[in-house]
């Protein structure tokens, strides 16, 4: 079944025609070409959000095994009493 968009609104018929007279497209194909390239854009951006979310999270878990979880630039508890990793 083929359903039928009916683009209502002045600027967005305009947008519309414009677009695909540019294109050479259809007006279905230039919508429908220019609503995929906005979808992806926003998966994308949901997707890097999501992704900083799980390793700000991953971040926030490890911080609390740590023995020393406030940054320090006393890096000797690395070390042996030789200067070797420990």
């Amino acid at each position: 079944m083929e359903t039928e968009l009916k683009i209502e609104g002045e600027e967005a018929s305009a947008l519309a025609s414009e677009l695909a007279d540019l294109t050479g497209e259809s007006v279905a194909a230039a919508v429908t070409e220019a609503l995929r390239e906005r979808l992806q854009r926003e998966r994308q951006v949901r997707d890097r959000q999501a992704r900083l979310e799980r390793v700000l999270a991953l971040a926030a878990e490890i911080r609390q095994h740590m023995e020393h979880p406030l940054p320090s630039s006393d890096h000797s508890w690395l070390y042996d009493e030789n200067g070797l990793p420990g």
